[in-house]
This record gives structure tokens, C-alpha cells and sequence, in this order.
């Protein structure tokens, strides 16, 4: 049961220490508006998202006011265009998502994502038109977000589709130049994606969701962060498995804030609530970074030897606090590490304590992958898939979701400052070393097939 007393003494008590639900995001299945004609099927789908996601952003609002806890951002995702894209075209892609926008904009979300397709094991015509339309659609949209699935556990890699990404990522980025490639924030390639996760730029709708339902991303680095300082602060020998403990404890406290909220607005809106997403998400913010909480766990420079076995226990501390809290835990759940919106892992970067190798290390035990990472514009695209590949091999060996969002910032080189605006926060570009290295490799194509351990039928 939850406790409204036992939630309110923590909100106090939390109160200016970050705490947030980082995300309300609404999850819609649009397979229903599927039409022979795209102008018809925009139709449905805009009436569709209008109809059932309208009071989303009002009712957060009010429930976030009752508690005193902000809802920072309120979100949709759909389940993926690709399904509905089938026998359509390049344009037909555009045209839907001018309409997601636009939709957006009507129910006042911050982002819509689902504008995805799932690649794992082979690409059909539909994705190969997604994929294909995202340079133009991520260039002449704002709050559309997409995301492909190029591996899985049970598949292996899709080397072909992660070959044809190394190429889409760099004209998205040439597409967006004026902005610094700026499309590129709002698209992420995954290995085993979360068909529940809420969180941008991945978010969709998988099969066997209910036709709509509420997840919760909820977040609060510098709530933990806090509990550390306090608790370090405390006379006594402090070991690691002590500060384990607070963290789950913090996680605990949380996730029963987050799961409040997000049932309120599940009953007001007459939906069913899905899941919590408890992931420590970094904001550019001061006193809001998993690289602090690293800092206070005693990793004077991120990057450091035991970087990883710091991020390793943060991220499974955090799960099992949040598990203890919820039956209804899901999404990406641990630790984010996207450079560019954490100022401390930005920092860590400029000062060349953390490079690409270290960071790729540390994405095997955090939630998601290389996040937010700005590289050289002129880094080849055999090198952006290569580096894709690594990712997607450490989710399908280690089975856990893992990503990429790399940022191909045309014209700037290692060591360049880049400001990408808003959430999506700044960065120096990362160095990326033996660029063009793996040209053979990447060419080979094929798929790399499922590791042996997939065999559990």
C-alpha cells in the first residue's frame, strides 16, 4: 500500500534537493490508423492523439501542484510508425510526422516519440523508409523523436542496418548543421529496447501494451547525492556497502513519490498505469549529475580506475531500492551517463580524464550506452556504425539495453565546445581515435549471429 503520509514526510524533506518526476509519458497505440491514403491516416492519427492525450499536460499539472513536486516534462509515444508506414513512402513518413508534431503541439507535450522501427533481425520496406526519412523528418520537426532497434539478444547485430545508421546519423547531422547537428539528440540506436520505456529519445509503444497507458520516468541524482554527503558526513567508518545501502533506501523513497503521481494521473485520465522508470537522469543543472554522485563516492576524476565499479554499484543499487518500492518497475531503470546533459561527465571529458574507450567501458553497467556524445563531424561513417557495433555487442553479450546517441557536429573537431541548448545541454567533442580503422569490418555487413546463451528455449 502506498502511504500518502510516509510520501508527503519524504517530498518535505526532499524538497530542494531535485527531486522530480522527469517525465509523464502518455503510451498510444496508433496501429488503428492505418489508411491506403496517408492523408487519411494523418487525419486519424491526429484525431486519435487530440482525442485520448488532451488533458495529459492539465491533469499532470494538477496533481503535480496537490503534491508539490514538478513534472518536468510530459511526453507521448506511440507505438511504431514503421507498422503503419507499410506500403507508403518517403513522403508518406514526412507527412506523419508533421502530423505528430503538430499534434503535439496541440496537447502542449514536450516530445512524441515512436517514430521507429525495430531492425533486429531484418529490415523491411516500411523501416527502410523510416530509417531513410529520419535527415528530413528530425530536421523539419522539433519534438518528434526517433529510434531504431538494431540488435537483440535472441537476434544478434543487424550489421547492415548498423552500417546504413552510420550513414543516416551524419546526414542528419548535415541536415541540422545550422544547429549545431542537432538532430541527432532526438535519435537513438538500441540493442534489446525497453517496449516500455519513457524516457526520451527512445521511447515507443511495444506490442502487447494496452491500447494507452501512463509510465512514470521518475529521477533525482541530487537526491541521492544528498544522502550521500549526509551520510558520509556521519562519525564511524563508512564502508561501500553502507553507502549501498543508503542509495537503495533514497531509491526506495523515490520510487513511492513517483508511483503516487503516476497512478493519480492514470485514474484521472481513466487509463492504466504501466510502469515506474526509476533512472538517475542527469540534467545540465547544478547538484543534478550522476558524475557528482560518482565525485562523492570517491572518484576524484570521472574516467578513473574504478569508474565503472562506482557506476556498477550506483546502478544496481538504484534498482533494487526501486524494486523493493514498485511491482511495477520497468523501462531503463539504473543510471544514465549522457555526457552533454551532466556537467560534471562534460567536464571530465574537456579535461581528457574521460575518453571514448573509458566511457564505452562504463555504458556495461549503466542503463542505457553512449549517451549524448558529440564526436568530430568529420568522423567517417564506418567509424560512427563501428562505434554503434561495440555498443550493440556489449546489450546482446551482457543481455541489457544498450544505446547510442552520438552527435556528428559538423565543422567542430576534438576538443571544440558545443552548447546544444535547453535539456540537451553542452559538451566538448570527445576524441575519436583510429577514426576509419574498421572501414573493412563494417563493410562485411551481414549479421553478427546471437550469442549461444540466447538458447534458452
Amino acid at each position: 500500500m502506498l502511504r500518502t503520509d510516509e510520501i508527503l514526510s519524504t517530498i518535505e524533506m526532499l524538497h530542494a534537493e531535485h527531486l522530480d518526476v522527469r517525465t509523464v509519458t502518455l503510451a498510444l497505440n496508433v496501429d488503428d490508423c492505418a489508411a491506403p491514403h496517408v492523408d487519411h491516416m494523418c487525419r486519424k492519427m491526429y484525431q486519435k492523439i487530440v482525442s485520448r492525450s488532451g488533458g495529459l499536460v492539465e491533469v499532470c499539472d494538477r496533481v503535480a501542484a496537490s503534491y508539490g513536486i514538478p513534472v518536468t516534462n510530459r511526453r507521448l509515444a506511440i507505438s511504431p510508425v514503421a507498422t503503419i508506414l507499410a506500403g507508403h513512402g518517403h513522403e508518406a513518413a514526412v507527412q506523419v510526422a508533421r502530423t505528430l508534431e503538430a499534434a503535439a503541439l496541440n496537447i502542449r507535450v514536450d516530445f512524441v516519440g515512436g517514430f521507429t522501427a525495430l531492425v533486429h533481425k531484418g529490415t523491411t520496406p516500411a523501416d527502410a523508409v523510416v530509417m531513410n526519412s529520419l535527415p528530413e523528418v528530425l530536421a523539419k520537426t522539433d519534438r518528434v523523436c526517433a529510434s531504431v532497434n538494431l540488435a537483440s539478444r535472441k537476434a544478434g547485430i543487424n550489421m547492415d542496418a548498423v552500417r546504413e545508421m552510420g550513414h543516416v546519423i551524419l546526414r542528419i547531422a548535415e541536415a541540422t548543421a545550422d544547429r549545431k547537428g542537432c538532430g541527432c539528440t532526438k535519435l537513438c540506436v538500441f540493442a534489446n529496447i525497453p517496449e516500455d520505456n519513457p524516457f526520451m529519445a527512445g521511447a515507443y509503444m511495444g506490442v502487447g501494451e494496452p491500447e494507452a497507458t501512463i509510465n512514470i520516468g521518475v529521477s533525482g541524482p541530487g537526491v541521492v547525492g544528498s544522502a550521500l554527503r549526509r551520510r558520509l558526513a556521519m562519525a564511524g567508518k563508512i564502508t561501500l556497502g553502507d553507502l549501498a545501502e543508503e542509495i537503495k533506501i533514497t531509491s526506495f523513497r523515490i520510487t513511492r513519490v513517483g508511483e503516487l503521481i503516476g497512478r493519480e494521473v492514470a485514474t484521472e485520465l481513466g487509463l492504466p498505469f504501466g510502469v515506474v522508470d526509476l533512472s538517475l537522469a542527469s540534467t545540465p543543472a547544478v547538484g543534478d549529475s550522476v558524475g557528482d554522485i560518482l565525485k562523492t563516492m570517491g572518484i576524484r576524476q570521472i574516467g578513473a580506475p574504478g569508474s565503472t565499479a562506482a557506476l556498477a554499484m550506483l546502478t544496481d543499487a538504484v534498482k533494487k531500492g526501486g524494486v523493493f518500492a514498485s511491482s511495477s518497475v520497468g523501462g531503463l531503470s539504473g543510471a544514465f551517463i549522457p555526457v552533454s546533459e551532466d556537467a560534471v561527465m562534460a567536464d571530465a571529458v574537456g579535461a581528457r580524464h574521460l575518453v571514448l574507450e573509458k566511457l564505452e567501458a562504463m555504458t556495461s553497467v549503466c542503463s542505457v550506452g553512449l549517451d549524448m556524445v558529440a564526436v568530430p563531424g568529420d568522423t567517417p561513417p564506418e567509424t560512427i556504425a563501428a562505434i554503434i557495433a561495440d555498443e550493440m555487442a556489449i546489450g546482446v553479450i551482457n543481455n541489457k539495453t544498450t544505446g547510442a546517441r552520438l552527435i556528428p557536429v559538423p565543422g567542430a573537431h576534438a576538443g571544440d565546445f558545443v552548447d546544444f541548448g535547453g535539456l540537451f545541454g553542452s559538451t566538448p567533442v570527445i576524441d575519436v581515435r583510429n577514426a576509419g580503422a574498421s572501414e573493412t569490418f563494417i563493410r562485411f555487413g551481414g549479421r553478427i549471429p546471437a550469442p549461444i546463451q540466447s538458447l534458452t528455449n
